[in-house]
């Protein structure tokens, strides 16, 4: 019986803005400069990395990786955001939701993953400098970029088969901006208990393990700094972390907080506005915090500007 309830649902309806719709244009505003600046910001980033010799590094391989990224799971939700904002209707196809949490859920993991890749980086390019062509060569690069991919699109595949495997028993309805993890559990009718239990395993993979991993990169990295004796030394190793540390307490906070948190503290209202953090606004300062606190890039930029 459930799986026929199932079966018959044939789209879900998005009410993350119904209680908002006197806020509409200023929403629609809002999210349409974050997108577009979003989707600039990042591009830069990458053409920058591509054409400017001095940022063939792996630092700034990852850092198009990143970019490349953000661009993709902005691209997932928020002009199916800004669509909803302009219509009346705010519905969403049954197969429309799979896809929009497969590839949301994947770039999600994978994001988790390459940030870490990139703790590594500045680990040994801070701690252990004269082996750090060695070590982090192109083929390693290669190797850790796409094993995050990868990662990071098998874990979404796990999440995403189970979630749609339990019944919805009339009710689509999500509160949300968006088809994701929590308010899909919420909305069915089933035993969630396995979906959580598998949200809190591999999210130990995906989520606290590069954490720890990146915990720990910076605990080696700041006491090497701490013992640099040049102050000019400290400067530059210092600038080269802090926007990637930005990064990762932005990124990192904001999604663990929800999607494994226990699901008795779960509300609708504290998940839309934690939601907007770490799948809107973070991609869109990545590019600002990058730029503003790294010298190399601005270089970058200016060498681009006067060869237009």
């Amino acid at each position: 019986m459930e799986r026929r309830n199932q079966t018959l649902l044939k789209e879900f309806i998005i009410l993350g803005f119904s209680s908002l719709q006197e806020m509409w244009l200023s929403l629609f505003s809002g999210f349409l400069f974050t997108y577009l600046f979003t989707l600039f910001g990042n591009t830069c980033i990458i053409i920058l990395a591509l054409v400017d010799q001095r940022l063939h590094t792996p630092m700034y391989f990852f850092l198009g990786n990143l970019s490349f990224l953000d661009i993709c799971y902005t691209t997932t939700t928020i002009p199916q955001m800004l669509v909803h904002l302009l219509s009346e209707q705010s519905n969403i196809s049954y197969t429309g939701c799979v896809l929009q949490l497969y590839f949301f859920f994947s770039f999600v993991g994978t994001e988790c993953l390459l940030l870490a890749v990139m703790a590594f980086d500045r680990y040994v390019a801070i701690c252990n400098p004269l082996r750090y062509t060695l070590i982090v060569n192109k083929s390693i690069c290669l190797q850790l970029a796409a094993a995050s991919w990868v990662s990071g699109f098998l874990n979404s595949a796990i999440h995403t088969v189970f979630t749609f495997w339990l019944p919805f028993c009339g009710d689509n309805r999500i509160d949300y901006f968006y088809c994701d993890i929590p308010p899909l559990l919420e909305l069915s009718c089933g035993d969630t208990s396995l979906n959580k239990l598998l949200l809190l395993c591999v999210g130990f993979f995906i989520a606290w393990t590069p954490f720890a991993c990146i915990l720990l990169s910076y605990t080696y990295i700041i006491s090497t700094i701490l013992k640099m004796p040049s102050s000019k030394g400290k400067r530059k190793a210092y600038s080269t972390c802090s926007s990637h540390l930005t990064v990762v307490l932005l990124y990192y906070g904001s999604s663990i907080f929800s999607y494994l948190r226990p699901s008795s503290s779960y509300s609708p209202s504290s998940a839309r506005l934690i939601s907007v953090l770490y799948s809107v606004l973070t991609p869109m300062l990545n590019p600002i915090i990058y730029t503003m606190r790294n010298k190399d890039v601005k270089e970058a930029l200016k060498y681009v500007i006067h060869r237009m």
